[in-house]
């Protein structure tokens, strides 16, 4: 899709992803976050959650890899343009099953060639809890004139 397909209050849902332990340790290897309330079973039991949890910072990775796999802008996409408002609002237990909600609620043009749309972004559990939130933007092609 490009900048000039979107329209104010458009809406996207993207394919569901449940979290495995093989995540949580993928992900601390290549973060370098070893964090015990994610890598240790007993420390996290003692814990505010009772268990272990993934780390935020992966959920929302996973939450930009679940929106390009519904492959809008693969083609249009000129830069991730950034985030605001970023909120870890529940935690995200292995065996859960996120999926990501998308709404557009700005369209900046730039100039003739590009645009920023901005996304209001719910991560959501397979209870339709909001796990992440945040406002994200994406600079695209426009369409040719």
């Amino acid at each position: 899709m490009f900048y000039d397909d979107y329209k104010l209050d458009d809406t996207f849902t993207t394919k569901g992803r449940t979290i495995t332990e093989a995540d949580i340790v993928a992900f601390a290897g290549l973060s370098g976050d070893f964090v015990e309330l994610h890598m240790n079973e007993e420390f996290a039991r003692c814990g505010p959650f009772g268990r272990r949890i993934a780390h935020g910072a992966l959920i929302f990775s996973i939450s930009t890899g679940l929106t390009v796999q519904m492959g809008h802008t693969n083609d249009t996409v000129i830069a991730f343009y950034g985030v605001d408002k970023l909120r870890f609002t529940k935690p995200v237990f292995i065996g859960d099953t996120i999926l990501v909600k998308k709404r557009v609620v700005e369209l900046t043009p730039k100039d003739e060639t590009r645009g920023v749309v901005a996304f209001e972004t719910k991560v959501v559990n397979q209870n339709d809890e909001p796990v992440v939130v945040y406002t994200d933007r994406v600079l695209l092609r426009r369409r040719a004139s």
